[in-house]
């Protein structure tokens, strides 16, 4: 029987973050955490093969076979191939960033996509130019890498990660209508940033919270 929501991440830095939403949310049904760290360093290192899509879809259908009603994957590298899975799920797939794209695609036509990893840059930039195109919309997307921000992150600097990001903010937030934070553990950047007029979006809080709407619409148990 279906009856949890499963998160799948590729580092445990996120675990923390997931769980004071999941805390805040007060919710009736289960949350279990998966973590596959070792998806994220084989995609950054040779992207995403047919082999490690493989892996990434058996993993999430394991999740569900394992009782979870949607699946929530966490990390943007990966999102395009856990989506996809939702072809042969019994349960939902839902990729985190999805529904922070749609609200950057509503508010803005100069969408900054700040990154702290290069290989989140391509699916970040291929999802928003997707909704953008479903919703029949011009934009002009900026991407932008904080160097030296992943280094601090992998050192056990989360404080140092989020400054490096929130700096590299301030010097680009005048390019644009709206900026993205192309990956989940980037999001207490913006609490960095109050001098900045423009809205900053982050995956980790609206995605999370329309994974919750999902499973409830679904009737979990």
């Amino acid at each position: 029987m279906q009856s949890h929501l499963a998160l799948l991440h590729t580092t445990p830095v996120l675990i923390d973050a997931f769980d004071r939403l999941i805390e805040e949310a007060d919710l009736e049904f289960r949350v279990k955490h998966i973590v596959e760290e070792e998806f994220l360093t084989e995609a950054r290192e040779k992207g995403i093969s047919q082999d490690l899509d493989g892996r990434i879809r058996g993993r999430i259908g394991a999740a569900i076979e394992e009782g979870a009603a949607v699946v929530l994957c966490t990390c943007s590298t990966i999102g395009a191939s856990a989506e996809s899975a939702n072809d042969a799920a019994d349960g939902v797939v839902i990729r985190v960033d999805r529904p922070m794209a749609e609200k950057a695609v509503e508010t803005g036509s100069r969408i900054i996509v700040a990154a702290a990893l290069e290989s989140t840059l391509a699916p970040t930039r291929n999802l928003i130019l997707e909704v953008a195109s479903t919703r029949k919309k011009r934009i002009d997307l900026i991407e932008v890498l904080c160097d030296n921000a992943w280094s601090r992150l992998e050192d056990g600097d989360n404080e140092g990660y989020l400054s490096e990001i929130a700096r590299t903010l301030r010097e680009r937030a005048s390019e644009g209508d709206v900026i993205v934070l192309a990956q989940a553990s980037m999001a207490g950047a913006a609490d960095l940033c109050p001098e900045i007029s423009i809205p900053i979006l982050s995956s980790p809080e609206i995605g999370f919270q329309y994974a919750v709407d999902i499973w409830k619409e679904k009737g979990g148990c």
